[in-house]
């Protein structure tokens, strides 16, 4: 997969401003370029022109005086439409809340990416509240995946947060900040050869985003590389920033579950997948295969929709009862659900979550990290899902089954792009339990240079 243009690391862009072979001005500008062309009006509901230009003369401004706020100062960033911005509606990547009353304060994490020195490009395009793992949107069109761009009407970018992806890719920004609560990160950054990293929900604030689970909803970076999510993950939490260190692969543990995430596994990942484990292998990893019991037991658990459908529920019944044929059909049938999820549902659903956690652990425990696919297929046509309702819905099932589990386990996770040069984009996810967000990003790194350098 080639993107439509280079992706540098954020590293690499700040080197290029600092050394004075570029300005902060003149990044934006090409950034905002690219938003006026191919894939571009598909890819933000908002472009910040004029607030992004002010902000690349502020950072150069300050550049020139010796000053330098982060290491992402100066750098065009694209937030979801799901953020709120002060004196805009927020969207969500619908037309329902268009009228809405606009919010009154900028999301914490814009926020922190503002006050390191971010210049905030727009707002990007998603599946219409979050709510799908495949990207696709009715309302204001599906941005078409870098692979096999121009064959049969393109492959989807993967969903939620998909204008994300296709930010970073096309050059419309150096990093996309999106949402995860099933996949929406990791998703479309292993259907567009990104890396995408869903840190521990409580790590970064919730205030200011349009929510569509309370208990699974995280926020996290889609970007070029582990070192740029690590360095945003640092500012988005308001952790200090520290220099990140590649971990030893040599005697690393980690669990491959040999149930459920590699069912209907197709060829291109199957070879992708099997690759890496030789790798890992071969630089001195123990990776144990291991039926992991509870995996099993998640599509039951969550059988009458889980705690999306119940919370989503909450948030649009108001519009479900006036409004319904505003939404994305596909979005709101599967809202409805949550209709008729009890309040003891919800309560039995609590105590079994924890109840499975627990179990997940207890199994974790002599190992230091879960290593599965991201997703067992590569990104399907966009005509394919698009004209099939159960097409869609059989593969949305499927592609967000592997991340999903992680989300439930209130866990953190990235993928890493693990295709060869010129295939199809395939995603290897590592993850790890609550709280070792820093050991899975050491981790990552040295996993990242082992599968660059095969």
């Amino acid at each position: 997969m080639t993107p439509a243009f280079p992706l540098p690391r954020l590293d690499q862009a700040f080197q290029r401003l600092d050394q004075g072979d570029t300005t902060a001005v003149q990044l934006t500008e090409q950034a905002l370029a690219r938003t006026q062309q191919g894939e571009g009006t598909k890819v933000f509901t908002r472009v910040f022109q004029e607030s992004a230009l002010a902000e690349a003369r502020a950072s150069d401004g300050l550049r020139a005086a010796g000053l330098a706020r982060s290491p992402i100062e100066g750098l065009p960033i694209s937030v979801k439409d799901l953020f709120d911005i002060a004196g805009l509606p927020t969207l969500g990547g619908s037309r329902l809340l268009a009228d809405a009353a606009p919010a009154t304060r900028t999301a914490e994490v814009v926020q922190r990416l503002r006050q390191a020195g971010a210049v905030i490009m727009g707002t990007t395009n998603m599946t219409e509240f979050a709510y799908s793992g495949l990207g696709l949107n009715p309302h204001y069109g599906t941005p078409r995946n870098p692979w096999l761009r121009d064959e049969d009407g393109g492959r989807i970018p993967g969903g939620s947060s998909s204008g994300a992806a296709i930010s970073v890719t096309d050059g419309m920004a150096m990093a996309g900040i999106g949402s995860d609560t099933g996949g929406s990160v990791r998703i479309p950054s292993a259907f567009c050869g990104l890396t995408g990293f869903k840190p521990t929900a409580r790590r970064v604030s919730m205030q200011g985003v349009l929510p569509l689970s309370a208990n699974l909803d995280s926020i996290g970076p889609l970007a070029p590389s582990v070192r740029c999510c690590a360095t945003l993950d640092a500012i988005l939490s308001g952790e200090p920033l520290q220099t990140l260190h590649a971990a030893s692969l040599q005697g690393l543990r980690l669990l491959a579950p040999t149930n459920v995430v590699l069912d209907g596994m197709d060829a291109t990942v199957a070879a992708a997948w099997e690759r890496a484990l030789s790798l890992l292998s071969q630089a001195g990893a123990h990776i144990t295969h291991a039926v992991v019991a509870p995996f099993n037991e998640l599509a039951e658990i969550n059988a009458k929709g889980g705690f999306t459908a119940a919370e989503a529920w909450a948030w649009h019944r108001e519009y479900l009862a006036s409004r319904l044929n505003e939404y994305d059909p596909r979005v709101g049938t599967r809202i409805l659900r949550g209709k008729d999820i009890s309040a003891a549902d919800y309560i039995d659903l609590l105590a079994r979550r924890q109840q499975w956690i627990a179990r997940v652990e207890a199994q974790m425990a002599d190992h230091d990290l879960l290593i599965l696919p991201t997703v067992p297929v590569v990104a399907p046509k966009i005509a394919d899902l698009s004209q099939s309702d159960e097409a869609y819905f059989r593969a949305n099932g499927l592609i967000l089954r592997n991340p999903t589990l992680i989300n439930f386990l209130d866990g953190c996770a990235i993928s890493l792009p693990c295709h060869r040069a010129g295939e199809a984009p395939v995603g290897l996810s590592l993850a790890g339990t609550g709280g070792q967000d820093r050991r899975l990003l050491s981790v990552a790194l040295a996993v990242e240079q082992l599968l660059a350098e095969a």
